[in-house]
């Protein structure tokens, strides 16, 4: 058996991008991000999986605590798999980031970055 938790959709407004005009006025960061369980009884304790709010406090942390800007997404989906990782019942993440308005030379597209990490 499979189990997986997620939280989808979660926008972060933030002054992070490669290039220093991105920097002057937040921008909107769209997380979703999957975690696969280690196998295992959840015994109905949250202990023992992935609370929602983990992630939501996860992304937090690297959107919004950052001491300095954040120039690539890359990095991004890498600080939040960090934190996540560290819980041993994580087996493996899935994390997506989409920028709706990266700085792109024409109208059109969905910048995104995407993240895998398993556990060895």
């Amino acid at each position: 058996m499979t189990i997986r938790v997620a939280l989808e959709a979660y926008t972060v407004m933030a002054k992070h991008g490669y290039f220093p005009h991105e920097h002057e006025q937040e921008q909107p960061f769209v997380f979703s991000v999957w975690a696969t369980l280690v196998d295992g009884d959840i015994a109905e304790s949250l202990e023992n999986t992935l609370n929602y709010a983990d992630i939501q406090i996860a992304v937090d942390h690297v959107m919004l605590e950052s001491e300095k800007p954040i120039l690539l997404m890359e990095s991004m989906a890498q600080q939040v798999a960090d934190i996540l990782s560290e819980k041993s019942q994580v087996q493996s993440l899935h994390i997506r980031i989409e920028k709706p308005e990266a700085p792109l030379p024409h109208p059109g597209g969905l910048a995104v970055v995407e993240l895998e990490w398993a556990r060895n």
